[in-house]
């Protein structure tokens, strides 16, 4: 394991040693001392709405060795009493952990794998990941810590890891650049450009410029794409003589295709040719976008030259992030799809079309708002309720304010208005799901993280909520 100390902290930042061992090793870091274990570095970050540094006492009587913190003084009282500890003054918390972080990541020369992009993200790490840690000790962003915190902490988790593979998020310009100069990745996967977020950003081009940023933070990096999104081709075509892209698609000619695609409900199979032969793969989940998701690890897996078996391997006993894509059956014989943990246009009509793929069963999709889609947001729902109708979806619910141009232009494009369920509460929901709900029933839900549609899950997957 490659250390860092307390002296490299003091060196790297505007910082003060208020008391303590300047050869202290800061293996493991924390930022909430509900969660601190001993001899953990605990930094206290300063947000909008709290101060962590004011819970440095409470880290070190919890076993915390170190606490770095901003604009606490500390007493004589306490220093006597913090003796055995290390207690670090800087002027920026936020800006200490950025810089541990990049500290951390340039004492180790492995592969870094950087994944952004309007949707995919999260499912995208969790398969290239798989594939990669087939030849590779890799570690990966752990769910969804893939803003400016959660980003440097998992990069302050290496220890004897040989590939790093993160998932960059943002909301706005300028955040991903932040994430790509602390990270440096040297592969940079672009999923797609879609309309995640564009209240915030204006438009699809401002995407994907804001996109793009992932590439300012790498030196000669293979650049990866998906070939089949509309502007990601645009910009490949334009710029494929000024940087290294491999290039994964299914309707696009790209590096890597997949051909003889057969989608099912749980599972999905298609063959790509790798490295000179046509291989047959089997992916675990359903759905057109994982065929997309397994073709873009195959992309990385080869140009880090792990072998074609490794490869199908990982992509075939990958694991999903919870809340994307969860399907389970409960035991009255209803399956449900747990994918509530955030919602675009793009996300919401693959997940209809995968809930389509569905046989002899009756398909149901319990559908919420989009966030942060701005003026954009009457339009965008109402092209997810033309969605609903031609997937022939058979019982949609809605819940949430914009919803209702969900439910009204599915009816507008022929759904039967007796099929259809504009309802003001969770409440409302979970009473119509008890009465309606049928054994072979398959329930989709789905809608942005702040709709809590995963409390619903939690309800009817309860024994129970069906007594």
């Amino acid at each position: 394991m490659k250390n860092i100390y307390v002296k490299d902290i003091l060196k790297l930042v505007n910082a003060e040693l208020i008391v303590g061992n300047q050869e202290l090793i800061c293996e493991n870091f924390s930022k909430d001392t509900r969660i601190i274990k001993e001899n953990d570095i605990y930094i206290g970050i300063k947000g909008k709405s709290f101060d962590g540094s004011l819970f440095w006492e409470e880290a070190l009587k919890k076993g915390a060795s170190c606490a770095i913190i901003e604009n606490i003084n500390i007493t004589e009282e306490e220093k006597q009493r913090y003796s055995n500890k290390t207690i670090i003054k800087v002027d920026n918390t936020l800006e200490v952990l950025y810089s541990i972080a990049r500290f951390k990541r340039e004492l180790y020369n492995i592969p870094v794998i950087a994944i952004t992009g309007s949707v995919g993200k999260t499912s995208t790490k969790d398969i290239v990941a798989n594939v990669v840690s087939n030849k590779y000790k890799t570690l990966k962003t752990e769910g969804n810590n893939n803003n400016n915190i959660g980003l440097p902490f998992t990069i302050l988790k290496l220890r004897e890891h040989e590939a790093l593979v993160v998932e960059m998020g943002m909301n706005h310009l300028r955040e991903i650049s932040l994430l790509t100069s602390i990270a440096k990745p040297n592969i940079c996967i672009i999923t797609n450009i879609g309309t995640s977020h564009i209240g915030n950003l204006g438009s699809r081009e401002n995407i994907l410029k804001a996109k793009l940023e992932i590439l300012e933070g790498a030196e000669n990096p293979i650049v990866v794409v998906n070939n089949d999104n509309d502007l990601l081709h645009e910009w490949y075509e334009n710029n494929k003589q000024n940087w290294n892209i491999k290039t994964y698609g299914i309707n696009n000619k790209s590096d890597y295709n997949a051909e003889d695609i057969e989608l099912n409900g749980a599972s999905s199979n298609f063959t790509c040719t790798i490295k000179g032969n046509k291989e047959k793969i089997k992916v675990p989940v359903g759905g057109e976008h994982f065929v997309l998701n397994s073709l873009c690890a195959i992309t990385v897996g080869t140009e880090l030259k792990i072998d074609s078996k490794s490869i199908i391997e990982g992509i075939e006993n990958f694991e999903l992030t919870q809340k994307r894509m969860d399907i389970n059956q409960l035991e009255n014989g209803i399956k449900v799809i747990n994918d509530a943990y955030n919602a675009s246009l793009e996300s919401m009509k693959a997940s209809l079309k995968y809930l389509s793929k569905f046989e002899n069963c009756r398909k149901i999709a319990v559908l919420g708002d989009m966030f942060e889609l701005g003026d954009y947001s009457k339009e965008l729902h109402k092209k997810v309720g033309e969605e609903v109708a031609n997937n022939k979806i058979d019982l949609l619910i809605c819940n949430g304010e914009n919803s209702k141009y969900i439910s009204s232009e599915a009816e507008e494009h022929g759904m039967q208005k007796e099929n259809i369920y504009q309802l003001e509460s969770k409440e409302k929901i979970l009473e119509l799901l008890k009465n309606i709900l049928i054994s072979g029933d398959i329930v989709l839900f789905k809608a942005s993280n702040g709709m809590k549609f995963f409390e619903l899950v939690n309800e009817i997957s309860k024994e129970e909520f069906w007594k």
